[in-house]
């Protein structure tokens, strides 16, 4: 099952559970605007190359949208919309003032130079910079983008509108980015793990962790869980995986990724098949890299009794099933990871006040959200009888249909 197939199944057991009549339920689910657009731009030898874009804004009730801007070859309009309709139920479920949207260009930065980067992120903000706007749709990195192309689409946007900083977030810090915003969703996992553990009178120190996904939020997971005295048993990337019973060395390893662009040839760790690292035995599983990788092929063999989808829908609905009938608990990507969109909040908060926070308030700030969301989740656990993933669809999706009748659009 595709991202947009389970996040609509998903979406349709929650308005079932809250009762929703069928015509909020549909307007809910429609996007409130989808745009495509081609650019094109000269290459560094001159030809011309054309791109398409996208950037899907799917819900307004709640606040301006909110979501990432993906450069990858495979981005198309059903998995951004897929990722759009998630970023609203996200926001909901952090109780921060957005609604949901995405954005994304089919290209390959890897095979593109920076120039060529720049002029294309420029073409696209050319495109698209009188749709979106501090109040209205605010953009943030994604996967194959960064802090620089956030500078980009800034500047390019001010040309037009005047100087915007709170116009995209996950900026450098010397344009107004936020302190704590580069490890903020890997701390949101952390806070997230110590919630749900101390739910069941556990917490992280002696905890044993398998982590699937070595980039910005993995690793930053690995360094703040190893802190906490969490231990780090397996750990793999796009270059292979690695397994030490006793612990990784976090530091050591992170030293070598930064030297060897990957967890590969680390010495103080064996390498293993990094297709054995989900079924790997461990306490906590951190699957941190890409959607569908826990699926009802390799569901029954996993051993982790704890779940955390720090990746965008990492576990198909019928392994959900296989999981919950085995007595695995799954906390959901849409809660789990929400911590880069908490920060992205706060970061734009400090922009349009021009007073920017210190790193601990920042870090304080964000554990507060994450911790009174979980029992914000857990609440709506007891009161519809259901899982975590169902809690979180339905807190969601409550906060914005509530929005959504309270300013008169219901259809």
């Amino acid at each position: 099952m595709n991202a947009l197939a389970a996040t609509n199944r998903n979406f349709k057991l929650a308005a079932r559970l809250l009762g929703l009549d069928a015509k909020l339920e549909k307007s809910l689910l429609i996007p409130f605007r989808e745009i495509k657009v081609e650019c094109t731009i000269p290459k560094d030898n001159g030809s011309l190359a054309s791109f398409i874009g996208f950037r899907v804004q799917h819900d307004n009730a709640r606040g301006p949208m909110k979501g990432g801007i993906r450069y990858h070859p495979e981005v198309d309009l059903d998995e951004v919309n897929a990722l759009a309709q998630l970023m609203t139920w996200k926001t909901a479920i952090a109780n921060i003032p957005y609604g949901g949207a995405k954005g994304g260009i089919g290209c390959n930065p890897g095979e593109l130079s920076i120039s060529e980067l720049e002029r294309l992120t420029r073409v696209f903000t050319q495109k698209i910079h009188d749709l979106i706007g501090i109040h209205t749709d605010v953009p943030a990195p994604d996967m194959g983008t960064n802090a620089q192309t956030m500078a980009w689409i800034l500047d390019e946007y001010s040309k037009f509108h005047g100087y915007s900083p709170a116009v995209v977030t996950g900026k450098p810090i010397d344009l107004g980015g936020s302190l704590g915003r580069e490890a903020a969703t890997g701390r949101g996992v952390l806070f997230a793990t110590e919630a749900l553990l101390k739910e069941y009178g556990m917490d992280i120190s002696g905890q044993r962790f398998a982590i699937q996904g070595y980039g910005n939020v993995g690793s930053w997971a690995a360094q703040l869980i190893h802190e906490k005295g969490g231990k780090i048993i397996a750990v793999s990337d796009i270059t292979g995986a690695i397994k030490n019973g006793k612990g990784i060395d976090i530091p050591s390893l992170l030293k070598h990724v930064k030297e060897n662009h990957g967890v590969q040839g680390f010495t103080n760790a064996d390498p293993i098949d990094p297709n054995s690292i989900l079924v790997e035995d461990c306490d906590i599983l951190i699957p941190a890299a890409l959607g569908g990788v826990i699926n009802r092929e390799n569901a029954n063999e996993i051993k982790a009794k704890f779940i955390i989808e720090a990746a965008n829908h990492p576990t198909d609905p019928e392994a959900d099933e296989i999981l919950s009938k085995k007595g695995a608990v799954i906390l959901p990507d849409i809660y789990a990871n929400s911590g880069g969109v908490t920060v992205s909040y706060f970061e734009w908060v400090q922009n349009i006040q021009g007073f920017m926070w210190n790193e601990e308030k920042v870090n304080n700030e964000l554990r507060t959200y994450m911790t009174r969301s979980f029992k914000d989740v857990k609440e709506m656990c007891k009161t519809h009888n259901c899982d975590l993933r169902m809690g979180a669809f339905t807190l969601g999706l409550n906060r914005v249909a509530r929005a959504t009748l309270l300013r008169g659009w219901e259809a």
